[in-house]
């Protein structure tokens, strides 16, 4: 088609056809000449206000002949192949630096490792239908108050149907809810809640045993077949156990059943029976649970009392720690040494098992399940350490570090590095660490070091490297509270050692029963009585409260890559403070903190060559604190926490390898704002 002046009407037409004489051949020179004729139409030749057209060549909608003939010419070749080359190589380059990144990068960190893990006790977290006791409709709706902590994981205690002979550790029904603590309906309820608001569901699995109200304990009594072994039963009279066996709560293991003509096997309560793990059925049967509720959308398990689930088949009498103890006053836990009922050959092929069927679930992208283990080793830290796995085969992401609960034992600066040190140094490489300052069963910190002490123990468990576990209200400071009526079996036989006092309600505000519960007739432990002076409310308008400072820490800990990733280096300990650096390789800022566990006292640190001279304060725990100090001169109060920032491209850990720890180790790359494996 081509644009030609009509004569007669002076204007200008469109033809059918391609008409562009500066691509027609030598053949036809006449048609080339007239049509050259028209090319072009000037100025002169067009009305008033008409532009002149000319043909532009060569144009897009050239032949293929006229294509090939110019595409051969330098001109037109030449910054083609240069632009394809150029293509190729700047893709060639993309590819490469991708694949490097990804093979240098070291693996991102997954939710259990980015946010501290909060255990709530549901029965005394909060009450929404007014009887006194906790449970989940109460835990949705103070989900905003993990929110503010800036919490994402949740461990949430038993809520199984149960006889609460053990407060929800003796179940009859693992695939229920307790009517005390609400419906399924409810649970389901808080699940969707918490994801939809980023936050993860740890719940508690009782593997060990049931509650004797359970179907198959009732099965087994009476010798129904495919459950007569489910429990471990040995012939005995009544009265005459097979062995000297005693239970974590005291007395005999054995419990006679006159329905069977047997003895049955408890390490707890008579009421909670010990599963027999020795049948592949049991183990069938409780891996079958774990899907139920992994199936239902929660995040992981918290494995309760793990070390307990095996015991010898030959039922020897374990050595009593003192020998010259007359046995029949051998009642209690500790007056054995128990070789035969604790962490028995064959147990972590078990929950390597379980390992295996979490990771099944967690091939669902963002969706990784958690797996974290109890068990109470005490000096046999080495066993504690077996459930981290080989180098091979993966067990629990972490078992719980219980050994910072020690911490009021000789409270001191020293004491507390001891500790630390006791976690990093037998760790294997390259496992991720984690703390526990209280829980459930525990005297509550604050009462066992002295309320002085909370901020500085919440300022090292949330800047140590690793998972950090806060206890309910360890977030305020809550304390013992002496209740007037025993509830804790374990109290029951003995006094000294109920766990009652650490239990009780969550204290929200000043108003009535601390705001956990809108019960006239009291709540199911008692109150304590400074919850008009410590509880949430009133702690969230001060800014150097526990909750405020604890809010602070948790927020750093999560964008600061340094006390997400860095090194762990210790740099002082003394009888009133302990002292350790936080540093990156390749970032040019670091952290010193600096906790008090004594008295009043100046630091001098000018030995330390690495660090500059001054230190600016990042966080203090109490206010009037200057903005920063030298580094020979760091004054700190009884019980006070500092975090120090400070600049410098010198690393302490680089000449002092025995003194530091990291995980795995990484650098950072300013120039691209990257990690990669260094």
């Amino acid at each position: 088609m081509s644009l030609v002046k009509d004569e007669q009407s002076s204007g200008l037409e469109l033809k059918e056809g391609l008409e562009n004489s500066a691509f027609e051949g030598d053949s036809q020179p006449e048609q080339s000449s007239r049509r050259g004729q028209e090319q072009a139409v000037s100025m002169e030749d067009c009305p008033a206000g008409e532009e002149s057209y000319t043909q532009i060549r060569p144009y897009a909608g050239m032949p293929k002949e006229v294509l090939l003939l110019y595409s051969s010419k330098a001109r037109y070749r030449l910054p083609r192949e240069i632009l394809f080359w150029l293509t190729v190589v700047c893709t060639l380059v993309l590819v490469a630096v991708t694949i490097t990144v990804i093979v240098l990068s070291p693996p991102c960190l997954s939710w259990w490792q980015t946010s501290p893990v909060y255990q709530v006790y549901p029965r005394s977290f909060k009450d929404s239908d007014a009887d006194g006791v906790g449970d989940l409709r109460g835990i949705k709706e103070k989900l905003s108050h993990f929110q503010y902590l800036n919490i994402k994981a949740l461990w949430i205690s038993p809520f199984y149907k149960s006889p609460m002979k053990d407060f929800g550790y003796d179940v009859e029904d693992f695939r229920a809810v307790d009517p005390l603590f609400g419906t399924m309906e409810d649970f389901d309820d808080l699940l969707a809640s918490m994801h939809s608001m980023g936050i993860k569901l740890i719940m508690d699995y009782i593997p060990n045993h049931t509650s004797d109200k359970h179907v198959w304990f009732q099965l087994s009594r009476n010798r129904t077949d495919y459950y007569s072994d489910f429990y471990i039963w040995v012939n005995c009279t009544e009265g005459h156990p097979p062995n000297n066996w005693v239970s974590v709560f005291g007395n005999s293991t054995w419990t006679y059943d006159p329905e069977r003509g047997q003895c049955y096997f408890h390490q707890f309560l008579k009421e909670q029976p010990d599963l027999n793990f020795r049948n592949p059925n049991v183990i069938g049967e409780m891996t079958d649970i774990i899907h139920f509720w992994l199936k239902k959308g929660v995040d992981g398990f918290r494995m309760d009392a793990v070390k307990h689930m095996l015991e010898a088949t030959h039922l020897r009498n374990e050595p009593q720690v003192n020998p010259m103890q007359a046995p029949e006053t051998v009642t209690k836990e500790f007056d054995l040494y128990h070789d035969y009922t604790y962490t028995q050959v064959g147990l972590h092929d078990i929950l390597r098992g379980w390992r295996v069927v979490l990771d099944e679930y967690s091939r669902e992208p963002g969706r990784y399940r958690f797996m974290v283990t109890e068990s109470y080793d005490y000096k046999e830290i080495e066993k504690t350490m077996m459930y981290y796995g080989t180098p091979f085969i993966k067990e629990a992401d972490i078992p719980f570090n219980f050994y910072l609960l020690d911490l009021p034992d000789g409270l001191s600066g020293v004491r507390a590095k001891e500790l630390v040190e006791l976690w990093m140094s037998n760790m294997p490489r390259g496992k991720w660490p984690n703390w526990v300052v209280g829980n459930h069963d525990k005297p509550r910190m604050s009462s066992r070091a002295g309320q002085e002490y909370v901020r500085a123990i919440n300022m090292l468990l949330l800047t140590l490297p690793g998972t950090p576990t806060t206890y309910y209200g360890e977030e305020i400071g809550m304390e013992n509270v002496n209740v007037s009526v025993t509830q804790d079996p374990f109290g029951k036989f003995d006094p000294n050692s109920s766990r009652d006092p650490s239990r009780t309600p969550m204290q929200w505000n000043g108003n009535l029963n601390a705001g956990f519960s809108d019960s006239q007739n009291g709540t199911w432990l008692d109150i304590s009585p400074n919850y008009k002076t410590i509880n949430v409310e009133v702690q969230q308008s001060d800014t150097f409260s526990v909750l405020e400072l604890y809010r602070t820490l948790s927020l750093l800990r999560e964008k600061d890559i340094v006390l997400l990733r860095g090194w762990l280096c210790y740099v002082w300990e003394d009888t009133n403070v302990f002292a350790f650096l936080r540093e990156l390789d390749g970032l040019d800022r670091a952290f010193l903190v600096l906790l008090n566990f004594g008295e009043d006292i100046e630091t001098d640190l000018s030995t330390i060559t690495e660090l500059p001279d001054q230190l600016n304060v990042r966080i203090s725990t109490l206010p009037d604190t200057p903005s920063s100090f030298q580094k020979s001169r760091i004054r700190t109060s009884k019980g006070q926490g500092l975090l120090l920032e400070y600049f410098t491209s010198q690393r302490f850990h680089t000449g002092h390898s025995s003194q530091c720890y990291v995980s795995e180790k990484a650098c950072y790359l300013s120039a691209l704002d990257i990690l990669y494996k260094c």
